[in-house]
Order: structure tokens, then sequence, then C-alpha cells
């Protein structure tokens, strides 16, 4: 283990997450998070005032909001949250999250910027009052920013130290540069209601993958609008109704090719394609490759 490392491991019987983290300076934390699970509750509560930075890399974060509705990360997003008691649950609809948290005390990092960094040092008061008139702030990265995170994710081992506050500092100096009115994305929130909705027709869809129901018919059986319905589920997932279930089934096909005896025109009727045809261009159009060449690629490395 890394001197001023510490690493966190998460298991449920979804999954794994493991959070690494690294003391970047007095009051200034820096996590590299992979999850491969369905949800994370987090206990920790500083009980002081703390500026927490999320981004995601891949996968997608579901955050509660404190009025009980929720919104989502998708790759690429920054989400800044001001709390006293972060303690909540993180969702990863996908099953997987990877990106960085920047957690910073507020009052005691603010003494060590001083510090180190007078007469130029990062204003946090300054960056606390741009960002939270609002207990969540949530962007697209610029591509500034974006080039500061592609740094973080490839540091150099015999540098990493020094290197995390170099850009760690950069990253709130740029911050304190961003243009708000230009750069901040409206996103929309979503009610639990409707949320516990989507997700039970997302479950629905993936265990009858072998049927075909209309948006409308989707909408009838789960008494919600049809336009809630697709902003909901695109907002969660990342993708519409029909791309999602089309990878799934794919995906789906792809796993019965490897580990079963079916024969392609079974697979292709269990994700349901009654025409092979249009099952092996839609498999190809995904996997870029034909089933029958997919599944000989598979044999072939089992034999090597």
């Amino acid at each position: 283990m890394d001197e001023g490392c510490t690493i966190f491991k998460i298991e449920d019987t979804t999954g794994t997450g493991i959070m690494t983290c690294y003391d970047v300076l007095p009051g200034i934390k820096l996590m590299y998070n992979d999850f491969q699970m369905k949800s994370c509750f987090s206990e920790f509560q500083p009980n002081v005032e703390m500026l927490t930075i999320n981004h995601c890399r891949e996968g997608r974060i579901e955050c509660e909001i404190q009025n009980g509705s929720y919104m989502y990360l998708d790759e690429g997003d920054l989400q800044i949250s001001l709390k006293n008691h972060p303690n909540h649950t993180f969702g990863f609809p996908l099953n997987e999250y990877k990106g960085i948290t920047i957690g910073i005390y507020l009052e005691e990092a603010t003494k060590i910027l001083v510090s180190i960094f007078e007469p130029f040092s990062v204003n946090l008061d300054l960056l606390r009052a741009k960002f939270f008139n609002e207990n969540y702030f949530l962007m697209r990265t610029t591509e500034s920013i974006q080039r500061i995170f592609i740094d973080l994710y490839a540091v150099p081992e015999q540098v990493r130290m020094p290197y995390f506050r170099v850009k760690v500092i950069e990253l709130l100096l740029v911050l304190g540069s961003v243009d708000l009115p230009v750069d901040k994305e409206s996103r929309p929130y979503f009610p639990k209601k409707q949320v516990d909705t989507v997700k039970e027709i997302m479950d629905y869809l993936r265990s009858h993958i072998d049927q075909h129901m209309t948006l409308l018919e989707l909408s009838n059986r789960f008494d919600i609008s049809q336009t809630a319905m697709k902003l909901c589920f695109k907002a969660i997932y990342g993708q519409s109704i029909y791309a999602y279930l089309r990878k799934y089934r794919i995906e789906k096909a792809a796993y019965l090719l490897r580990n079963s005896d079916y024969t392609i025109t079974i697979i292709a009727g269990k994700v349901g394609y009654s025409n092979p045809s249009k099952f092996a261009a839609a498999f190809k159009a995904v996997k870029g490759l034909s089933p029958s060449q997919y599944q000989k690629s598979v044999t072939q490395m089992e034999h090597t």
C-alpha cells in the first residue's frame, strides 16, 4: 500500500466497489472509484463543511437529492456538492461506475492553501459562494477541466503525490474561472415514484426479452405517461428504451453463444428475434461479427 493511500472495499450481493483514497494536502482528499455493483450507501459524516467534486469517467451515478428526487451523472459530467452530512446512497444504474471524487474540508484546506500559495492562493470562499445557491451543481466538463481529469487518470507513479497536488490546485483555479451561465447545464430531477416505476419497466423488459411491447403498451401497463417514461428512462440508463433493450438482447445472445449449446436460430428467438437474418444484422451492428463468426471466435480462443 502506498504511503498516504487508503483502500476501501465494499461488497454486497450485487457486486464490489473499491475506493482508493489519497491524502493530497491537509483537508484535501482524492479518491479513485471503481464500482461494479448496483448501489453504495455512504455513512461518511465529516460534521464540518465539505466541498465534494465528483467526475464520472465510465458508467452512470444516481444521486438522491434532499427533497426525495434523483439526478444522474453521465460520462464526462462533473458534480459539485456542499454538505455537512453527506451520508446517502449512490446508485449505479448500469451496475458500473468509474470516476474520481475530490473532497475538500473547507476550513482546514483554506489554511493550507493560503500558507502554500500566498499571495495567489485559491479562494475557496469565492468558489463556495459561486457554486452554491443550491445544494448540487452539475455541468458537462469543459475542455480544460476534462484535460485535468484525463491527466489524473494516468498519473506517473514516481511523481504521484506532487502531481495530485498540482492537478487539484489547477482544477480549483479553472473552476474559479468557469462562466456559470454558459457552462451550467440544466438537468431535470425525477421524483422517486417515477424513478421506481421506470426501474420496474426496465426489470420487466429484461425478464421478457423474447417479447415485444410498444411504448404505449408499457405506458398503460405501468400507469406512466410516455413522455415521462422516455425522459426518465434516458436519464437513468443513458439510452432510449429501444436502444437499451436492443443492446441488452445482443449481450444476452452473446452470453448464450458462449455458454450454451442452443442453435443460433433458437438463441435469436430467446432474445426476441423471430427472423434469424434480422438477428444476425443486429448482432453484427453491435459486436462487429455475425453470430456464427462470434461463436467461432469464442471456440478458437477456448482451444488456444
